[in-house]
């Protein structure tokens, strides 16, 4: 057994959702229970990684994913197991250099354990001293206005940082994508990396979240049809997510190792992937990146 993390930045508005709800949002998207931090559950994140196997021998799809009929589903389970992606950076609006990707030493922590189980080398440690009310750790002193970082409507005084700076290469380096077009996504996290206390995470994932309001018109006059007026939540842009994937040898008369099985979703697996829903309004488009 083998553990792997599958990186996920996004470029489009990402709808994971959970139905209708009662809050001010119709279309609110996945969150944690206790932290209310956004994620993707597990089984969609499969579900998205298996319909873009599309191209590979059904025998192998469904030795790594499973049976794809119901009928046949007691024949063998799949050889990986994938957890909820979970949310590692968020954008937020800056005063200076547009946007920050911003964490805290709790969402670091969580993935420095997945990072462990998966034997990742030269991790940074999240054991740091985590900063204080109205404090922020920055990884570069470019965003910061007279030791201040504004983000929103709200401000920080900041302190630069070693270890934020070794996370922000860290991310750059492990967690983007490595080809030319992402070049100034990597030196802007490198530069532009915020460690916030845990509070005020959560209230920006919370609260910043990108809300679109929809309609519906009638064909004929061109005004909104009755009752269909709607708002929907979606991770913006640029928000980092990660999921840990668990690597077995295939069952099912299949003979493909742990080892073997992780090649195979590297290999197979494209660059791009669609999570979530709208995808015909071009949302849900992620970059993957295994580490």
């Amino acid at each position: 057994m083998q553990n792997v993390l599958l990186f996920l930045y996004t470029e489009t508005p990402l709808h994971a959702g959970v139905g209708s709800s009662v809050s001010v949002v119709d279309l609110p998207i996945q969150r944690e229970r206790t932290t209310q931090y956004p994620i993707v559950q597990g089984t969609g994140v499969k579900g998205s990684l298996r319909s873009h196997c599309d191209t590979a021998p059904k025998g192998e799809v469904e030795a790594v994913f499973g049976p794809e009929n119901e009928r046949d589903a007691s024949k063998h389970a799949g050889a990986i197991a994938v957890s909820d992606a979970r949310i590692v950076l968020f954008p937020v609006r800056a005063l200076k250099g547009v946007f920050a990707y911003v964490t805290s030493q709790h969402a670091l922590a969580r993935l420095a354990r997945d990072l462990s189980a998966a034997n990742a080398a030269s991790v940074p440690s999240a054991d740091f001293n985590a900063p204080g009310s109205r404090n922020a750790l920055v990884s570069d002193a470019l965003a910061l206005v007279d030791g201040q970082i504004v983000l929103e409507e709200y401000s920080f005084a900041a302190q630069q940082d070693g270890t934020a700076a070794q996370w922000a290469t860290w991310l750059a380096d492990n967690a983007l994508p490595q080809d030319a077009a992402y070049e100034y996504w990597r030196k802007h996290l490198k530069s532009y990396l915020v460690v916030l206390p845990e509070d005020d995470f959560r209230d920006f994932v919370v609260n910043s979240t990108q809300i679109e309001t929809h309609v519906k018109l009638e064909q004929a006059t061109k005004t909104v049809k009755q009752g269909a007026l709607w708002t929907t939540e979606s991770l913006p842009p640029d928000s980092l997510l990660v999921s840990s994937v668990t690597v077995r040898a295939t069952r099912g008369g299949q003979s493909a190792d742990a080892q073997q099985v992780k090649d195979w979703l590297i290999g197979t697996v494209p660059p791009r992937l669609q999570l979530g829903g709208d995808e015909t309004t071009g949302q849900g488009v992620v970059a993957a990146r295994w580490t």
